[in-house]
Parts: structure tokens; C-alpha cells; sequence
């Protein structure tokens, strides 16, 4: 069995379609389409965009005989697989709305992943779900607790009978799917994105972001779940007629040099991930793999979907040096799945640009200033230049009483354009919170500008990330709290940097227990349930009360929380003389 070929065989069009369907229809008529590899690096199946478009008219057939009212939701366990896909545009040739699952299982967590797939069944309210075998133990257990009227593998779909009549594929007007936002999993928010709507970011980011070329080849072991994953790495290639190879997450997780032997053997041009995806493959190579792949034809190593630190990039370009790789590549970018995926693209062959500015002034008046980065004088922070808005995107950074700040001034970013959600499904409120009448995105992401260039510095969100997992801090409080020692308002999650720089999850605990063993105990019981739920490392930090921070309002103040904390670790490292530098006050202990 052999890979699609890598070039189009068709005149290239960027994107330029009404629906997903209409995008399918074109691609179908070339050559390209995607391929899917084992954890072994072997291909195991091709599915050319003529099959897909096939397959997908064929069981739309089978969706609409069930009778679903149109833009019914069918929610897909979205693991790494051909049906997976096949579902997915089955539903827009069905005029239905597909809703990607996650596909990903903590250890040890079964009854933590089926109660998450129960919420999500429950807030989209689902008609049909669908896994691959890998999944259905999983889906049948939530969906049983769940208003769905049918489920089942891909096989138990495809035993179904079909309609006569070819139905009436989505409009450009209509829902092209549901993406639940990557943070909480206890309060997920089901983003609304109509086909005009993605369809118009991925028109950008195939002209103006990558400027897609009729040679190019995508590689990907982003999860179709994650906005970057599903628009960035699976639609927009179809909608510029390219090839992918897919490797599974998991499978990358335990070889992450598969990435590089499919780049390699591939020839491909195109892969993006977050940080840390570089950062573990930087560590997982020897000194000798280097000289094995040939990555000269890398031309874009997108970099996003977290903050982005150099440090890891510039590991990872510097051990890939002899493989060909340029770190002119890089393509740091910035996007959220309220907008699609993309709102702003690095200069394409420019590789990271940052900015050193001075972090005192920032602090106190935010401020960012320039600051020479060789002065020793001057505190500084850098941040890496994520690029300009893409065409047809309004952007302003506007403080907290929504006046629209200059240049170098740190705010909350804002944006508005076509890209942007209709809002969240069934959540009026949150929708009101985020979205203006006039069309303004409150992204909660903190920025400035330079000129067009925009720089992100942190996450108003509070949004927590370790080892490129998004983790809401409402999940660590919400578990703590739970607690019969733990009272409600008495937990306070946030992140921040370890010794060797990478991030770290943090709560900090008011416990009114003063018993040396049942802290003791808690704090193990809290270490084995935070890692069966979220699967995460957390340091639990348990103090006295009124400890936590609170706003004028009486809120938590994660933000004044964490300074506490910083400043009590860099008190105790003072005072003894860095001996035990990594001890924080109180009882803590990492999982």
C-alpha cells in the first residue's frame, strides 16, 4: 500500500469554497488525500479525497434515514482514524452538525472520561454518537446514562438501512460543527461555527497564513478534538488539496521521533504544534539521530495553541541542525477556537522574533517597554511576536474598563471578524460574556502591539497548561473542594514555572485540619485523585486561613494567590540560603 502522491493534480484553489462540502467536491476530483500511519511509522490506511467524498455521500444516506431534524448533533469520539473522518464529513453532506469528543484517557481514569463524555452527550444534546472500537466500552456506559437516540461503532452505522434520496448538505449559513473549548472539562462551552464561518479561516490561513503550494505535504499527530488538529491540520489540507500523514497522539507521545521519520521519509512541508511538542522530541533525541532524517523540505513549524517560550525551539533547532532543519521555519502564531483557529500568523520564513522589555514596568504600569536584552541592570520578560491580525480581522487591546490602549500598552485583546463564533451552544449568558453585539471577542488573553504585530503575555483565563494539556484551575478547585476538610471558596489553582522552567500546576488550600497524619492523608488522597481525573501533576499546598486572596467582591484572586506564593517560596530560599529552594510553605507535594 503507498502514500497519496504529494502533488496536486488539480489547479490549486486556497480555499476559495462556500461549505466544507463544496471544498470535499473539488479536492475529490485530484489525486491527494490523507494517510495513517501505526506507532510503528508503517502506513496502515489511505483514504484519497475521492474515497472520502464516496464513503461520506454514502453513509449521510444511512444519517438521514434515521429521521434527525437537520443540524441534529452527532457526536464523534474523535481518535485517530479514517471513520472518524468519514463521520465527520458524512454529517455535512447530511446537513447535520458533528460534535469531535475527545479521545484521550488518563491513567487510570475510566470513570473520569466517561463521566466527561456523559457532560459533553448532555450539553449538545446528541442524537447519535459513534466510536471506534478503542472507544465503545467508553461511549456505551456514558450513552447509557444519556438522551441519545442511537449509538454505536462505525460498523453498527453502516449496517443501517439508507435513504433513497440524496439529502441536502449544509449551507453555508448553517452550523459546520460543534468544538468544545480546550480547558475545563467540567464546564465545557460547545463553540458555534457555521460553514461561511470556517470557511473564511481557512481561506486566510491557506492564502495569507502558509500561502499553500501545490508541492506541499502536511504531517500531524494533533488530535482531531483540538481546534489546531481538526481545522488547522485535517480541513484546511483538504481545502487546499494537499496531503496528510497522520500519526496518532498517543502514539506520538510514546515515540515522538516518528514525527521526524515521516517528515523525513515524506518529504513534507507543513507540520505545527505547540511547545512542548518540539520540547519532547529535542529531549527524546541522541546525539546521533540528527544526521538520520533529512528535513530540509520543512518550510513551516507552526508554533502555538499555548504561550509560547523559545527555550524549547530553539533545543529542538539547534540538536536538528545537521537534519537540514532551518529555524527560519518557525511559525509562531496565535488562535483560539472562538475564531475558528487562526487570528494572527508570524512572517513566513522570518523564524521567531521576540521582544525584551522591561518587567518591572510591565508589572507596575503595563507597560512594555524595550529593554536591551544584555543589560543586567534592567529586569526583563520576552515575548515572541505572533505576527498580524490575518486579512479581515479588527484587533484592539483594551483595559478594564474597555478603553482601546496604544502601542506597548498591555490589555485584554479583543477581536472581530469574519472567523468569529456564533457563539456557545445553549449558553446565552457566557455567550454575552465574551461576545458584543457589535461582534467583539473578549479573548481574555493578555497582549500588546507593535505596530501591527501582536504579543501575548499571558492568559487572563487563568487557563492552566502542563505538558501542552489545557486544565481549567475550576477542575483542581472543584476536586479539593469536594472534600469533606475543604470547604467551598477554600482552593485557590493556578500555574507557574519550575526550577528547570517548565510549567507547573499549583493549589493552594485553606485546611482548617490541624492533625499532622489526616494532612498527611488528605494531601495523598488529593494527589490520587487529581492524577486519576486530570491526569496531571499538582503541587498541594496546604495553609492557614484567610490565606487565599480575594477581590473587592469577595472572589477568588488566583492571580494575587500566586504572587503569595512566590513571594513566600522566595522568602524561605533567602532565608536559607537556597538549600532547599524548591520547598514551599506548608505542606506540599508534587504527584
Amino acid at each position: 500500500m503507498e502514500a497519496t502522491p504529494t502533488e496536486n493534480t488539480i489547479p490549486l484553489r486556497s480555499g476559495d469554497f462556500s461549505t466544507l462540502t463544496d471544498a470535499l467536491d473539488y479536492a475529490a476530483s485530484g489525486t491527494t488525500g490523507f494517510n495513517f500511519f501505526t506507532g510503528r511509522g508503517s502506513l496502515s490506511s489511505v483514504l484519497t479525497y475521492a474515497d472520502l467524498r464516496e464513503a461520506s455521500r454514502i453513509l449521510a444516506r444511512r444519517l438521514t434515514a434515521l429521521g434527525a431534524a437537520r443540524g441534529a448533533r452527532v457526536a464523534i469520539v474523535a481518535d485517530t482514524h479514517p471513520d472518524v473522518v468519514r463521520f465527520f464529513f458524512a454529517c455535512q453532506y447530511a446537513g447535520l452538525t458533528p460534535v469531535p469528543l475527545p479521545a484521550q484517557i488518563q491513567l487510570n481514569g475510566r470513570s473520569a472520561y466517561v463521566g466527561q463524555i456523559e457532560r459533553l452527550l448532555s450539553i449538545c444534546r446528541a442524537e447519535f454518537a459513534v466510536a471506534t472500537d478503542d472507544f465503545m466500552p467508553f461511549l456505551t456506559e456514558a450513552a447509557a446514562r444519556s438522551k441519545i437516540r442511537f449509538f454505536g461503532s462505525p460498523g453498527d452505522f453502516d449496517d443501517l438501512p439508507a435513504s433513497g434520496l440524496d439529502p441536502t448538505p449544509s449551507r453555508p449559513d448553517e452550523l459546520a460543527y460543534l468544538q468544545y473549548t480546550s480547558g475545563s472539562t467540567r464546564f465545557p462551552r460547545g463553540v458555534m461555527i457555521t460553514q461561511k464561518t470556517v470557511l473564511n479561516n481557512l481561506r486566510i490561513i491557506l492564502k495569507y497564513g502558509i500561502r499553500i503550494r501545490s508541492e506541499d505535504r502536511a504531517v500531524s499527530w494533533l488530535p482531531y478534538f483540538h481546534d489546531m488538529g481538526l481545522v488547522g491540520l485535517l480541513l484546511a489540507p483538504m481545502a487546499g488539496q494537499i496531503s496528510v500523514d497522520f500519526l496518532n497522539t498517543r502514539d506520538f507521545a510514546m515515540r515522538p521521533r516518528l514525527w521526524l521519520k515521516l517528515m523525513s521519509e515524506n518529504r513534507a512541508t507543513i507540520s505545527f504544534s505547540p511547545p512542548f511538542g518540539y520540547d519532547l522530541v529535542a529531549r527524546r533525541l541522541r546525539d546521533d539521530d540528527a544526521s538520520g532524517y533529512n528535513l530540509a523540505s520543512w518550510r513551516v513549524a507552526g508554533v502555538g495553541a499555548e504561550l509560547i517560550r523559545t527555550a524549547s525551539l530553539t533545543r529542538f533547532a539547534d540538536r536538528l541542525r545537521p537534519s537540514g532543519f532551518d529555524p527560519r521555519a518557525f511559525l509562531p502564531c496565535y488562535g483560539m477556537a472562538e475564531c475558528s483557529l487562526a487570528v494572527c500568523f508570524g512572517a513566513l520564513g522570518a523564524g521567531v522574533r521576540q521582544d525584551h522589555v522591561n518587567a518591572d514596568l510591565l508589572a507596575k504600569s503595563r507597560e512594555a517597554a524595550p529593554a536591551p536584552p544584555d543589560d543586567k541592570t534592567v529586569r526583563t520578560n520576552t515575548f515572541v511576536n505572533c505576527g498580524a491580525p490575518l486579512p479581515g480581522y479588527e484587533v484592539e487591546i483594551r483595559d478594564a474598563s474597555g478603553r482601546v490602549l496604544p502601542e506597548r500598552r498591555c490589555g485584554v485583546l479583543h477581536v472581530r471578524g469574519s472567523s468569529v463564533m456564533s457563539g456557545y451552544f445553549g449558553d446565552l449568558k457566557a455567550t454575552r460574556d465574551v461576545l458584543s453585539p457589535e461582534g467583539w471577542l473578549n479573548t481574555g488573553d493578555l497582549a500588546y502591539r507593535v505596530g501591527q504585530d501582536v504579543f501575548i503575555t499571558g492568559r487572563a483565563k487563568d487557563l492552566i497548561i502542563v505538558n501542552g494539556r489545557n486544565i481549567w484551575p475550576q477542575d483542581i478547585e472543584y476536586l479539593a473542594e469536594s472534600q469533606p476538610e475543604i470547604r467551598t471558596g477554600d482552593a485557590s489553582a493556578f500555574s507557574c514555572l519550575s526550577a528547570t522552567g517548565e510549567e507547573k500546576a499549583v493549589v493552594m488550600i485553606q485546611c482548617r485540619e490541624s492533625d499532622p497524619a489526616r494532612r498527611q492523608e488528605l494531601t495523598e488522597r488529593l494527589n490520587r485523585i487529581i492524577r486519576e481525573e486530570l491526569g496531571i501533576a499538582c503541587v498541594i499546598e496546604l495553609v492557614p486561613r484567610n490565606t487565599l486572596i480575594r477581590t473587592t467582591s469577595g472572589k477568588p484572586s488566583r492571580h494575587g494567590t500566586r504572587k503569595v506564593y512566590l513571594e513566600q517560596i522566595a522568602a524561605q530560599s533567602s532565608s536559607i540560603g537556597n538549600t532547599h529552594a524548591a520547598a514551599a510553605p506548608g505542606q506540599r507535594q508534587a504527584v
